[in-house]
């Protein structure tokens, strides 16, 4: 099966793209707007991008078509942002910070989150969140709908207890992300995990 997705399958490129590659970390982002409002959302459009400097992408959709979502947008005025990694405990209350409510409502509140205080940025990072980075936007690229938002990593928040202080690696059994699956309701967990090491 060979598809075109520049000609007849354009418009069904999302479902084969989000269906195929998977499974992708999820960003449960906060942000602020002008007026100092916390918003909430989750996107799967996300990866650490690279290391020197750190930096991470994620690629929040439009709204509707030409308005963009209240993270773009609060990214856009404010420069800061805030990735909460997540983990099988806080799934649900990341599944509703995705429901779409009335402007300047605080999706923290709505799906039992509690927003702590960043150490460089003003977004708040979210306490129960296995890991949190407080990021600054380094650019924004706009390739037709899609607008990648990068951000260099400034900060790292972890849950005590995942790595070794040592070596800097997870401790086997204390991290369990979820991954994103096919749309638009699966997932995966990551409690089946294999090590295969690099040929020298």
């Amino acid at each position: 099966m060979e598809l075109d997705l520049t000609g007849p399958h354009r418009d069904d490129a999302y479902m084969i793209l989000a269906g195929l590659v998977t499974p992708r970390p999820i960003a449960l982002v906060t942000t602020v707007d002008p007026e100092g409002r916390v918003n909430a959302a989750p996107f799967s459009f996300f990866n650490v991008l690279g290391d020197s400097p750190p930096i991470v992408g994620i690629c929040p959709g439009d709204r509707e078509p030409g308005v963009p979502k209240d993270t773009a947008r609060n990214i856009r005025l404010t420069h800061e942002f805030v990735v909460n990694l997540v983990d099988e405990a806080i799934a649900q209350q990341m599944n509703r910070c995705a429901a779409s409510l009335p402007p300047g409502e605080n999706e923290l509140t709505h799906a039992g989150l509690t927003a702590a205080a960043s150490s460089v940025v003003k977004p708040p990072r979210i306490l129960e969140a296995p890991a949190s980075l407080e990021c600054r936007s380094h650019s924004i690229l706009e390739i037709g709908d899609n607008r990648l938002i990068i951000g260099e990593v400034l900060r790292v928040h972890v849950r005590d207890g995942l790595f070794d202080p040592e070596t800097w690696l997870i401790k086997p059994g204390t991290y369990l992300p979820i991954g994103r699956m096919q749309s638009p309701h699966w997932y995966a967990r990551t409690t089946d995990v294999f090590e295969m090491r690099r040929p020298r």
